[in-house]
């Protein structure tokens, strides 16, 4: 069976009151349109066509390399205007699946039987029973329940306001017959528009049995219109998340209070306080504990790692039994080899720390190189930009750098240094001495401190 899937995205979506095309909002921190374009690709054999309308070109600049056929809607007609625009470019012999880049989702395993219906040549639709089934087309029957007809809300009778058996816009058929059947729409309705649901009755009059397929999973097949319906699909999504990283024997603490936006490799043994949101790429190791409101994106962390709360770390990599924070933040092309320390209100950025070494109290360490054993004391800066450029500080091993001192770079504190409590640093300070620099200490007695006149 050679596949064709149409996805529908080019509705504006006023609703959502945004400059940004309806699709590109994000869901579990990737586009509405990115989660349809994968499970679109997981079915077989499948070629894929995009409506694009309002930001057409802006959803196309998003998905530079998606491998589809985008077809432009110029005027937003109907869901059946917008499958005529697609028909040309879809073979007679095919089957046709119709998805909605606003419905995020769907999954390949609901979608399935739809496709295996409309192979046989009838025309499959998928259908759900919510609770409150407000804002969607009903399900008509014949008297020996075969389907009859969808009718739109709008359109509909007190009497059809009370079926509870919706339509939920997913459709599969064979492509001749929906060519036809597509071509011969009209609109004359209220909203005046070509509706594809309008193709149900032209198949039981051509008499194609029109098969109805019930899903229990109501989030699968739930439209995003506005802020709220798209918050609600998020819980959904980051629902999912956890279910997957617990069958994989991560520990969460409350899946409830979990985010992740992209994809977890963990190894056994690893833990996830509350409130944590990955991002992008996560690698962890075996025996990680990952303390509340910490943030990772695109983070590789090896074995026996602590993480204690709010850190956040970015495009960096942990070596093995690491201690880091609370508040300390981690930027790109951090590296951290084994057994190091980093602690409260500490920042580094594009550096390398070297093993056993430690930075534990409030101090930023940027474009610099660590060597192993190395303390640095508490307030300790590095210098590295100069207004214009950036540069390096190399730092040897077993080095003690005192508090509060400043590292003018470039500049190397050679193996074996040690910098006392207060010092700025400008030149290279050489292995195993003791370099400072202090102002003279001085006392000025019977000195007296300002007093308010009352």
């Amino acid at each position: 069976m050679n596949l064709s899937i149409i996805i529908l995205a080019a509705g504006q979506g006023t609703r959502m009151r945004s400059d940004l095309p309806k699709v590109l909002h994000p869901l579990g921190g990737r586009p509405l349109l990115a989660h349809v374009l994968d499970t679109a690709r997981s079915l077989d054999h499948a070629t894929l066509h995009v409506v694009i309308g309002h930001g057409a070109e802006h959803v196309r600049e998003v998905f530079p390399d998606a491998g589809v056929n985008w077809v432009m809607q110029d005027r937003q007609l109907g869901t059946g205007h917008a499958v005529a625009q697609v028909m040309p470019a879809i073979p007679d012999t095919d089957t046709v699946l119709v998805m909605y880049g606003d419905v995020p989702l769907i999954t390949r395993a609901t979608l399935e039987p739809l496709c295996h219906v409309a192979a046989q040549g009838f025309v499959g639709v998928l259908t759900a029973e919510p609770a409150n089934p407000a804002g969607y087309g009903r399900i008509l029957h014949h008297a020996d329940g075969s389907i009859s007809g969808i009718v739109e809300e709008k359109d509909a009778t007190a009497a059809q306001h009370e079926i509870r058996e919706i339509n939920t816009g997913f459709l599969a058929a064979p492509a001749a017959k929906l060519r036809s059947w597509v071509e011969s729409l009209d609109n004359n309705n209220a909203q005046g528009e070509f509706y594809l649901t309008d193709v149900i009755a032209r198949a039981v009059s051509d008499g194609v049995s029109v098969r109805g397929i019930c899903t229990e999973r109501l989030e699968e097949v739930l439209g995003i219109n506005d802020r709220l319906q798209l918050a609600v699909q998020e819980r959904a999504f980051q629902q999912r998340q956890a279910h997957a990283c617990l069958q994989a024997g991560v520990t969460l603490v409350d899946p409830a209070r979990f985010d992740l936006r992209g994809s977890l490799d963990a190894g056994q043994d690893v833990v996830i306080d509350v409130n944590c949101v990955l991002e992008g790429q996560i690698r962890v190791g075996h025996r990680v504990h990952i303390g509340p409101n910490v943030v990772l994106r695109n983070a590789t962390i090896g074995d026996d790692v602590c993480i204690l709360a709010n850190c956040v770390i970015e495009d960096a990599v942990i070596g093995n039994a690491v201690r880091i924070g609370p508040f300390a933040r981690l930027r790109p092309e951090t590296r951290l080899a084994d057994n190091t320390h980093v602690g409260n209100f500490v920042e580094i950025k594009k550096s390398d720390v070297a093993e056993g070494s430690k930075i534990n109290h409030l101090s930023y360490i940027g474009d610099t190189s660590i060597g192993r054993n190395v303390n640095i004391g508490a307030g300790t800066i590095t210098c590295n930009y100069d207004g214009a450029s950036k540069h390096r500080t190399v730092i040897g091993d077993d080095v003690f750098i005192g508090s509060d001192t400043q590292l003018v770079a470039p500049v190397e504190v050679k193996d074996g240094a040690t910098i006392g409590a207060g010092s700025t640093i400008t030149r290279d300070a050489p292995a195993g001495e003791l370099t400072l620099s202090r102002a003279p200490q001085e006392t000025r007695q019977g000195w007296k401190r300002p007093v308010k006149k009352k």
